[in-house]
């Protein structure tokens, strides 16, 4: 049984290099790997394409890395809360890809699933649809749209054991499961690690097999995006 611990988020960033591709799950700030983040900062690495459904705030998250000119490029789906991100995407400073939220998701399962292209109504008669093949599916034009796939891929889990299955809780869910299957290598920072065999198999919902590096993370902010109360 092999063992996928790492001691910390310096370590499990360590051979991350200038010019990769990161997909880094999370939906806002649900479920987003803050400790990694935090290392990347620390690393200081620097001309990265980004693949994350938006980058957060100015303050915290992605945003931070945005403010530290480590992203070259953002793949994603919302510019969102994150002035800076809106700031560099108008200024022309950051190249930006904006992708429909739903074929964003398809592309990254696709990409871990091996399935290189597929199409999608999705964008039709937009700018999205620039230099793509269209196609007629039952009376409905479609886009074709190709896998994303990444050097490495950064989630954040609830649980995960010693070899590398996770747990996500709740909306944390989001884009990490399907993140953690399409990278070459997938590291996972855990709220809690705990032993080969702890886990109940049928709660799994990303197998070890996927995934190279994990590690407990400690600190957690996890803070609201936008909160919204009714008076």
């Amino acid at each position: 049984m092999i063992n996928k611990v790492v001691e910390n988020a310096d370590v499990a960033v360590v051979d991350i290099f200038e010019g990769a591709t990161l997909m880094l799950g999370g939906f806002g700030l649900c479920g987003i790997p803050e400790n990694t983040i935090q290392a990347l900062l620390r690393k200081g690495v620097k001309n990265l394409t980004c693949i994350s459904n938006n980058a957060g705030v100015d303050d915290f998250g992605i945003g931070l890395m945005l403010k530290t000119k480590q992203v070259k490029k953002m793949i994603s789906s919302y510019v969102g809360e994150n002035k800076e991100f809106e700031r560099q995407l108008l200024s022309g400073e950051l190249e930006v890809e904006l992708i429909p939220q739903g074929t964003l998701a398809e592309r990254i399962r696709a990409g871990g699933a091996g399935i290189p292209a597929f199409f999608t109504p999705a964008g039709y008669g937009t700018e999205i649809a620039n230099g793509k093949e269209v196609r007629e599916f039952d009376g409905k034009m479609h886009l074709l749209e190709s896998w994303l796939k990444a050097d490495f891929s950064i989630v954040k889990a609830w649980k995960g054991d010693t070899t590398g299955n996770l747990i996500f809780r709740g909306t944390a869910r989001n884009f990490n499961p399907m993140m953690a299957t399409a990278g070459k290598i997938t590291i996972a920072e855990v709220e809690e690690l705990v032993p080969a065999g702890t886990l109940d198999p049928n709660q799994i919902h990303t197998a070890g097999v996927f995934v190279q590096r994990i590690f407990q993370g400690e600190k957690y902010e996890k803070r609201i995006e936008q909160r919204t109360t009714r008076g």
